[in-house]
C-alpha cells in the first residue's frame, strides 16, 4: 500500500456467539470451561458445518466486545499488570486491551448439533461475538520448535 494511503476500515459481522460458560472473562482455569458457539441461523445452514465433527479442535476468532475503547493499549506494558513480569509490547503479548481486540482460541470440539457447537477450553465469555471457526489441523501448527520467555510460561501456567 502507498505511504500516503489510508487503510480501508473493516468491519466484521459476527457468525455467532457464546453461549453459555463463564458470564465474565477472567484469566486461568478455561481448561474444563464448557459453552456453545451458537452461529447465526439468519446466514447460515448445517451446510456450513458439515463435516467439522471430523476435527478434535477448533481455531475461534472473537472480539473482546467487552474492553472499554479507552482500555485499549498500543504501546509496552507489564502482562496483566505485573511488574513481576518485563515491560513488553502489545503485541508480545496476548492480552484482550488490543488495537483491534480480537482473540484468538483453540478449543476442543466436543459436538456439533445443528448451528450449536459444543466445545471446551474456549476462552470466551457467554455473549462473546464469533468472528470466524476454523478446523485446526497439525499442519498449521509450528513446523519447527517453539520459544517462548520465561515470563510468558509464568504467565500461562494456570490459564489451561
Amino acid at each position: 500500500m502507498p505511504e500516503d494511503s489510508t487503510p480501508a476500515e473493516v468491519v466484521s459481522v459476527p457468525v455467532g456467539r457464546v453461549v453459555g460458560g463463564r458470564s465474565e472473562a477472567r484469566d486461568d482455569d478455561w481448561g474444563k470451561e464448557t459453552a456453545v458457539i451458537r452461529l447465526d441461523a439468519t446466514r447460515f445452514t448445517s451446510d456450513a458445518v458439515a463435516g467439522l465433527d471430523a476435527f478434535s479442535h477448533l481455531e475461534v476468532v472473537y472480539h473482546f466486545d467487552r474492553v472499554p475503547v479507552e482500555k485499549i493499549e498500543t504501546g509496552a506494558r507489564h502482562p496483566r499488570g505485573s511488574t513481576d513480569w518485563p515491560r513488553v509490547g502489545i503485541f508480545a503479548q496476548r492480552g484482550k486491551n488490543r488495537p483491534h481486540r480480537l482473540g484468538v482460541s483453540r478449543c476442543r470440539l466436543i459436538k456439533v448439533g445443528g448451528l450449536d457447537l459444543h466445545v471446551q477450553g474456549l476462552d470466551a465469555a457467554d455473549g462473546t461475538p464469533i468472528l470466524d471457526i476454523k478446523p485446526y489441523m497439525a499442519e498449521f501448527g509450528p513446523q519447527s520448535p517453539v520459544a517462548q520467555p520465561e515470563w510468558a510460561t509464568a504467565l500461562m501456567c494456570g490459564y489451561y
